[in-house]
């Protein structure tokens, strides 16, 4: 089986962080379009130099703070521009507080209530224009990102001896996304659109060692994923081998969550 999107325009927001530039960059090696977007400006135009060394006029670089309605109306239609319709999107935006991974009985109201409305509150909204668009177009594909933390509660003895914490707030936002997917999925159903997502196991990045050995004792095989292991998964549900997938969670944690 050989996935060829020679063919699709993908729109990936959060284009910069770890999955949006791994899934960015499996998206031009099977021929798509891709047109990605993120708040840090610098970093975006330099992953669009870098990877239009080899994937020239198939790269387009739009920033834009996806928290914010009138931006995400200006990305889609700044992505028609340059690319024509965008028939897929991937939503890995993932905007935080200052107030982003405090203990639970340290938490700020402010800073809660903040990522709780920018991070469901921008998955809506983008949510929202994007499937706009794809029912002006003739339909499309949006996979979101959710989280084996949206599926399971979190395995609290990962953290011990660690100044690390799993918030209750990445939790709540995360099972979120899994219930706007399958609402989105049955309300778009016989209109030519997919809404689904994957929920990845940790990534790794940089964590203590007494946090990835425990870790790595709840999988099967592998223990934190790189992000590269993450993004096929997405590639699949933007293809036409995935017709008959809609309104679906895919956990991809190398058997954490059993």
């Amino acid at each position: 089986m050989e996935i060829d999107l020679s063919s699709e325009t993908i729109l990936v927001t959060g284009g910069v962080g770890r999955i949006g530039m791994s899934v960015s960059t499996l998206l031009l090696e099977v021929g798509a379009t891709v047109v990605i977007s993120d708040i840090n400006e610098k970093k975006l135009a330099d992953f669009e130099h870098q990877m239009s060394v080899n994937f020239k006029n198939k790269i387009y670089a739009i920033p834009a703070d996806i928290t914010n309605k009138t931006n995400i109306v200006e990305l889609i239609g700044k992505a028609f521009d340059v690319a024509g319709p965008i028939t897929g999107a991937v939503h890995c935006a993932y905007p935080t507080s200052q107030g982003w991974g405090e203990a639970f009985d340290s938490l700020e109201e402010k800073f809660l209530k903040q990522d709780l409305g920018d991070q469901l509150g921008g998955v809506i909204l983008f949510s929202q224009q994007i499937l706009d668009h794809f029912l002006q177009h003739s339909g499309g594909k949006l996979v979101h990102i959710s989280s084996i933390q949206g599926v399971s509660a979190p395995k609290f003895h990962h953290y011990d001896d660690t100044q690390m914490n799993s918030p209750i707030e990445y939790s709540a936002i995360k099972t979120g996304v899994i219930a706007i997917t399958r609402w989105l999925a049955k309300k778009y159903s016989n209109k030519n659109i997919r809404v689904n997502c994957v929920s990845p196991g940790g990534v790794l990045d940089n964590q203590p060692e007494a946090f990835i050995q425990e870790y790595r004792r709840s999988c099967s095989n592998i223990g934190l994923l790189d992000s590269s292991q993450i993004s096929p998964s997405i590639i699949f549900l933007l293809s036409n081998y995935a017709e008959a997938i809609n309104g679906q969670n895919i956990i991809v944690d190398d058997g954490w969550s059993l």
